[in-house]
């Protein structure tokens, strides 16, 4: 079957992380690789990163705000290491008509940009193009992401059933070339990082009807050697793909909500049904509930029962008081506690991301003493 010039054109804008309704989704990153460090193994890694991504339609193409989050494993003889809480990364970019693909706010999130890609000609199976797409790694864990671009090499496979939805079948592969020889650097990445190097070879499933990849399922080897003397290979698979959020009945849970409730205030959002919980009452400087919190916590934590399959964004805000460092630090702490909170009334840990903002993000004047209640706020969102 022939995929026809209208789908590749509309493909090519939309790539991996965009849908051409444009609702919001979940895009999920899992890598099952072994590691070793100068040849020893070290352990199995296992890695997922989720993000929650809200499109805006514009005149140009479609810009794209979100969150990334990350669980974390590394396993060797049985021995596990969780991450914990979930703390939000930001992300921010804009797929143009004309350009493509253009980060706006980059934390390393996420780690394919432009790939998939497609050319602007009908094609049929067997048919294969080239496009080059970019990749942010940070393999030491550092906080510090290098992106090297990649020359990927697509072949139009066959078409199939894929778990009830007719797909096509698309083959990618590239090599991994940085520093060395390539002499491709990034200046703004990892400076120690001396080169990497290793293939890639992927297998990309393409919803016939919304265009959307479905599942990619990359197989992975790679070495990358830094300034003193380390080399860090990594092989196994990382998976990506996408899922649609659950969809939240707002208004039924709208209606539990007392009339008469004064303890917390609810608006709709893009993101998703968001309760605000004003002048939250934490220790001077600290992140310790005082008592009295508990029956607005229980209140809370009933409605988000409300919906059993939602994740939820919890966002902590402090008043400004010229500390903004300390700020930003106290407020995300202070969203961890109330996820400890609402843990211990039943809803799991892993269902949360927490995102400090610090005083950044005013809902009232400082200047007031009403208003820097106002502003010590904690605020819970059911995503969809």
């Amino acid at each position: 079957m022939t995929v026809t010039k209208r789908i590749i054109i509309i493909c090519f804008f939309i790539n991996i992380f965009c849908l051409l309704n444009a609702q919001n989704y979940i895009l999920v990153e899992r890598s099952d690789l072994r590691r070793y460090d100068n040849g020893k193994y070290i352990g199995l890694l296992s890695r997922e990163v989720r993000s929650f991504i809200v499109p805006s339609k514009s005149q140009d193409g479609l810009l794209y705000n979100g969150y990334f989050y990350v669980n974390q494993n590394t396993k060797r003889n049985n021995v596990s290491v969780n991450d914990g809480i979930n703390d939000a990364v930001l992300s921010s970019f804009f797929i143009d008509n004309e350009n493509g693909f253009k980060m706006l706010v980059d934390n390393g999130y996420p780690s394919f940009r432009g790939f998939p890609a497609f050319v602007e000609k009908e094609i049929k199976p067997g048919d294969t193009w080239e496009c080059t797409s970019e990749r942010s790694v940070d393999p030491l864990e550092k906080g510090v992401n290098t992106k090297m671009p990649v020359l990927v090499k697509y072949t139009y496979s066959r078409d199939m059933i894929y778990n009830g939805t007719e797909v096509y079948v698309l083959n990618a592969s590239w090599a991994t070339r940085y520093g060395g020889f390539s002499e491709i650097i990034d200046e703004e990445g990892d400076p120690s990082l001396v080169s990497a190097q290793g293939k890639n070879e992927a297998v990309i499933y393409v919803d016939k009807k919304s265009l959307k990849a479905l599942l990619i399922s990359d197989h992975v080897e790679e070495t990358f050697s830094y300034a003193d003397g380390k080399k860090i290979t990594l092989k196994g698979t990382i998976s990506i793909f996408t899922e649609n959020p659950m969809t939240v009945n707002k208004e039924s849970i709208i209606e539990k909500i007392p009339e008469d409730e004064n303890q917390f205030e609810f608006e709709k959002t893009d993101m998703g049904l968001k309760f605000i919980l004003s002048d939250i009452r934490f220790a001077p400087d600290s992140s310790e509930l005082l008592e009295g919190e508990e029956e607005r916590l229980d209140k809370i934590a009933e409605l988000l029962k409300s919906a059993p399959d939602s994740m939820f964004l919890v966002e902590g805000h402090t008043a400004s008081t010229g500390n903004p460092k300390g700020e930003m630090k106290l407020s995300l702490e202070r969203a961890h506690a109330i996820v400890r909170e609402l843990s211990k009334r039943g809803i799991a840990s892993s269902r949360f991301i927490c995102k400090g903002w610090g005083g950044t993000k005013p809902a009232d004047d400082n200047e007031t003493i009403e208003g820097r209640a106002r502003n010590r706020r904690v605020e819970i969102t059911i995503l969809e």
